[in-house]
């Protein structure tokens, strides 16, 4: 059996960096780790090949070449899989899909021509599959029906399929779901409330094996919420520290965690002694009533401030995800968002425009309440809002411009990369010294020259850069990659004026329809 592995292209949006990865040469921010467990879960004397379509496209050849196509995509990625079914049916090819996308709306990818749905989680569904695609069934739909599979029995994810050259950081798992209640969140109707892990001697034989395949980069724990099970997060962490330092800190860690992160010292220390060196919190926003509204309770225990320098003093760097179009919300929370955020002096905050998300919460509130517009959306925070907000769209359109304009001013990110790095504490791990890749050079070298020659922020950069290491040496390298993060928000500020603006005259086009036939009808 042929199976060809195929993961559909992302849009251009605020998490795709591409001119970040342009800097360093890579593809890439992480790869498909779906795709790669999908493999090792299916039978091992089966032929694999995998193609990331926002790495290259699917060459002839390798369409002639399968027996079976499996895709499986999110859904901000919608487009292009149903396009990729498409392309399959065309060339006679049996096609599977599954994923986030699939799971949550089914009948899109049945539309398109899927011949079987492998939805919920593969450890359960893909062996269903198996069995009737062995038996000679032509399609099906394969569900879970709720079962949660044990994901300890998660089988070694076929690392070495992946182009290691295309990505910038690799994925690892060590556990699913989330012990939290968001509204608009789709992970908990996904993969549930009782946060799953994996063994600490699982998870560490994954890492062994991208070590024995030569990765020595960034890892990004893909966890819903890595602290969701804090014990045995804990446990790992115990052992991991004892791996890192035996084989010399061959990687830096990145996750994402729930801002409750900053009341468990022990826990942070931990994370930094495995060499973990940045988190993302899901801050979404400083309003207290807006996040009781979407029932993130957990945000609206400390100071969130407090919070974020707790963890910056602890020596994570802070990323943060940030939403604005809550109900109930008042005028200015632009305004508010970007306060806090100088307050926070958080460099990288990725910030949207709230999206109902299929069968979230949020979704049946507001088709409930008869809000839901058109299609079931993309889930791109980068648009415009899906539903009928409760303030109007040109105000929460015109405050993300502004306030996403402002956040990404040059001179204004600078400063903030600035504050954060002077206080960080500086990692415990001692890594072996090494010698910059010429790719490394090169960007340390556009870098500097954009930056401290030829922009408004030369006097700046040198003042900052030359501050940090005097007063903070030991993170002078850190900082000026986030420092380059400036080349993807500087050219990012325009893309989203434009398209925020685009689409809110279609929607106050549209607006006008439904006020027109509100009146006809009454």
């Amino acid at each position: 059996m042929k199976v060809l592995l195929v993961y559909p292209l992302f849009p251009k949006t605020f998490w795709s960096f591409e001119k970040i990865l342009e800097l360093v040469n890579r593809k890439v921010l992480l790869p498909p780790l779906g795709l790669v467990t999908v493999a090792a879960i299916l039978p091992q004397e089966w032929e694999f090949k995998l193609v990331d379509r926002n790495v290259r496209d699917v060459t002839e050849a390798e369409w002639e070449w399968a027996d079976l196509v499996i895709l499986s995509a999110m859904i901000v990625q919608k487009q292009d899989l149903l396009a990729l079914i498409r392309q399959a049916k065309l060339r006679g090819k049996k096609v599977a899909v599954g994923g986030p996308y699939p799971t949550s709306v089914p009948e899109d990818a049945l539309a398109a021509g899927a011949d079987y749905l492998i939805l919920d989680e593969g450890e359960i569904t893909l062996p269903m599959f198996i069995e009737a695609y062995q038996r000679g069934e032509s399609q099906g739909i394969f569900r879970s029906n709720g079962e949660k599979p044990d994901v300890s029995y998660t089988p070694i994810p076929r690392y070495e399929l992946l182009d290691f050259e295309a990505y910038d950081s690799m994925s690892i798992q060590f556990s699913r779901g989330c012990p939290f209640q968001c509204e608009f969140c789709d992970i908990i109707v996904l993969y549930g409330r009782k946060p799953r892990t994996k063994t600490p001697q699982q998870l560490i034989a994954e890492l062994n094996y991208l070590y024995e395949l030569g990765w020595r980069r960034a890892i990004f724990m893909v966890d819903d919420n890595f602290i969701g099970n804090k014990r045995n997060v804990k446990l790992l962490l115990e052992d991991l520290k004892i791996w890192m330092k035996e084989k010399q800190y061959p990687f830096t860690f990145n996750t994402e965690a729930s801002i409750d992160l900053a009341q468990d010292a022990e826990l942070m220390q931990l994370m930094v002694e495995c060499n973990f060196n940045a988190v993302f919190l899901g801050i979404e926003t400083p309003d207290a009533a807006s996040l009781q509204m979407t029932k993130k309770f957990q945000n609206t225990r400390s100071s969130m401030v407090d919070d974020v320098w707790k963890i910056n003093h602890a020596g994570l760097r802070v990323m943060a995800g940030l939403i604005i179009g809550f109900d109930g919300e008042k005028t200015g929370a632009g305004d508010r968002i970007i306060e806090f955020v100088e307050q926070t002096a958080i460099p990288t905050a990725l910030f949207g425009i709230l999206q109902a998300l299929p069968n979230t919460a949020l979704w049946h509130r507001l088709e409930k309440e008869g809000r839901l517009l058109g299609s079931k959306g993309d889930g791109n925070q980068m648009t415009l809002m899906n539903f009928i907000p409760s303030r109007p769209a040109e105000e929460i359109a015109q405050e993300y411009i502004r306030a996403f304009c402002t956040l990404y001013e040059p001179k204004r990110f600078l400063d903030r990369v600035y504050r954060h790095f002077l206080e960080i504490a500086p990692s415990p791990c001692e890594a072996p010294a090494s010698f910059p890749s010429l790719g490394e050079l090169r960007a340390l070298a556009i870098i500097v020259w954009r930056q401290g020659f030829k922009r408004n922020t030369r006097w700046q950069f040198w003042h900052h850069l030359f501050s940090i290491i005097k007063r903070n040496p030991a993170v002078w390298d850190h900082y000026l990659t986030v420092c380059a993060h400036a080349e993807h928000f500087i050219e990012f500020r325009e893309l989203v004026r434009d398209q925020i603006e685009a689409e809110l005259a279609q929607f106050n086009l549209e607006e006008s329809k439904r006020e027109r036939v509100k009146a006809t009808a009454a």
